[in-house]
């Protein structure tokens, strides 16, 4: 703790408040003020682009600003306010903003995360979904260099695609290119996308073009942005960033300047907060192309409370027949395996509190609440109550 007396300071926050990164920053901001005898009286634009050119009239006392954008960066460098800037990491210190504080989320660590899991799980192709370069995304370009030097470090060739901005395109165009891309890729294959919003367009291309998830693509993303996961049918596997411990030593470096204390470190890298790894990336290899038909099935709808007739009716032969081929391959049945599937689920949406157990039971694909108690007693030797108590307490800021 800085502070031994109460004090106020007015800081701007500009900031992309409305994603998921942006608020998770805000709330590590609000962490630091928490934990500290000062109160802070924070000025958030909401569309903080269109208050850029008014910030000079305001009379506050600093500010902490997204230099990923060029445009802050241009503008606050000379600024005569205390500034702390956040953002992505470079690969050559000249890129970044001088005489400027600079908190940043590790690019390379990030990739090297999303990179190393896929090797757990098997693979031996590696490929990129990036962005169209552009001065606003120069993260999405350190992301990409930094797939290519993981490949080029470990003798293997880095499969590369841009796509475009979904601005000026039609949704359909999109996944058109999206699929005749992933078409040309060897399988199987391990995809890492260069955010989440960009792995949910692989995944509705594979699903549009009937290319098994994770058996013939595994994906992870980065943000583990809770809102895209739910949008998804199939879980997002992804690479959580450091954000709130980014927000949470900006407060503490503007702190220091703001009461006049020599700021020690000017830059600061922050390492990702782990990997949540779900469907999307739990590759079992297996060339069958029934079972890859099967798990493609379930991964979308056994949720959604599907039977497996339904499934070796998506498949095309009898239960019997699939059973046989689970069993061959694993020694268990389909319904073992889209069991397994929702006991997962269940287990990742216990760790959110906000949610019923008959909520959580229907959402997973069991038919009621009490048969979900059983699988778990029977599956886990513990009820879902017992399993929730040994779970973390949930502290991501979600995207609004």
């Amino acid at each position: 703790m800085i502070a031994t007396g109460v004090s106020s300071f007015r800081v701007a926050l500009m900031l992309k408040a409305k994603g998921a990164w942006g608020r998770n920053v805000v709330a590590g901001v609000s962490d630091y003020v928490q934990s500290t005898r000062v109160a802070w009286d924070f000025l958030l634009f909401e569309d903080f682009r269109s208050s850029i050119t008014g910030i000079d009239a305001w009379s506050g006392d600093g500010i902490i600003a997204d230099f990923d954008d060029p445009e802050f960066e241009r503008l606050f460098s000379r600024s005569k306010r205390p500034i702390v800037a956040v953002g992505g990491s470079y690969e050559r210190a000249t890129d970044y903003p001088t005489g400027t504080p600079y908190v940043a989320t590790d690019n390379f660590a990030l990739v090297a995360a999303a990179y190393d899991h896929l090797v757990e799980m098997g693979l031996t192709h590696f490929a990129f979904y990036s962005q169209p370069p552009a001065p606003t995304n120069r993260w999405a370009q350190q992301r990409e260099a930094a797939f290519c030097k993981i490949c080029l470090r470990d003798g293997i060739d880095p499969l590369l695609f841009e796509g475009h901005f979904n601005d000026g395109l039609d949704w359909d165009s999109i996944l058109r290119e999206l699929i005749d891309w992933l078409a040309g890729l060897p399988k199987p294959i391990g995809i890492i996308a260069v955010t989440d919003a960009r792995a949910r367009q692989v995944l509705q291309a594979c699903i549009m073009a009937n290319i098994a998830v994770p058996e013939e693509v595994a994906l992870v993303g980065i943000d583990d942005d809770h809102l895209l996961r739910m949008l998804s049918r199939i879980p997002i596997s992804s690479v959580r960033q450091g954000t709130r411990e980014m927000g949470r030593i900006a407060a503490e470096m503007m702190h220091r300047r703001l009461i006049g204390d020599r700021v020690e470190q000017s830059r600061v890298l922050v390492p990702p907060k782990g990997l949540n790894a779900l469907a999307s990336s739990r590759h079992q290899p297996t060339y069958d192309p029934y079972i890859m038909r099967a798990r493609h099935y379930i991964r979308q709808f056994a949720a959604q409370g599907v039977k497996v007739a339904q499934v070796a009716a998506y498949v095309g032969v009898s239960r019997a027949t699939l059973d046989i081929h689970f069993r061959k391959a694993f020694g268990w049945t389909v319904h073992d395996d889209m069991l397994a599937f929702r006991l997962e689920r269940a287990k990742q949406m216990l760790s959110d509190r906000t949610l019923s157990f008959a909520e959580i039971a229907a959402r997973s694909g069991f038919t009621s609440l009490p048969y979900m108690y059983a699988v778990f007693r029977r599956e886990l030797g513990c009820t879902p109550t017992e399993f929730q108590a040994t779970l973390p307490a949930a502290t991501v800021i979600e995207a609004a």
